[in-house]
């Protein structure tokens, strides 16, 4: 048996960071996210976002790795988004790259008041401002020519 305690704070978006999940349909499509990740055997403790990303903090099993996971959240959300065209009329694919950072118990608090905060943490960020902070944070390198531009 592992014994594991794997917290990802994951921040994706739609294709070019198009303002695809308006606030009235968001609602569902974080739901039906909820429901994939119960499926996977994870845990998610927060959802939320904007028009143009996605955050979540999800506990993975050990046995499921964080990019087979995205893999997976990506071709089904985008598949539910694409089946409810009236809804997300303008969404045409998640960009390719992901933001995830491991988060200790001790911070996970923090990051579901984080995600909670979204509308009010935007009116001073934009989303490529606060990509970047968090990827400061977390001591990642990132090219972000590429990161942004997909």
């Amino acid at each position: 048996m592992s014994y594991t305690n794997l917290i990802y704070h994951i921040v994706f978006r739609p294709r070019s960071s198009a303002p695809v999940i308006s606030p009235g349909h968001a609602e569902g499509l974080y739901r039906y996210i909820w429901g994939f990740v119960k499926e996977k055997g994870a845990v998610l403790y927060r959802i939320g976002g904007m028009e143009d990303h996605v955050h979540m903090l999800v506990q993975l099993p050990a046995s499921l790795s964080l990019s087979s996971f995205m893999h997976d959240l990506k071709l089904s959300a985008g598949a539910f988004m694409r089946s409810n065209a009236d809804k997300f009329p303008r969404f045409d694919g998640w960009g390719k790259s992901y933001f995830a950072a491991t988060v200790s118990m001790s911070g996970k608090d923090a990051v579901t008041q984080y995600i909670m905060n979204q509308r009010e943490h935007h009116k001073r960020f934009d989303f490529r401002e606060e990509l970047l902070r968090l990827v400061r944070k977390n001591g990642i390198e990132m090219d972000e020519r590429f990161f942004l531009a997909e």
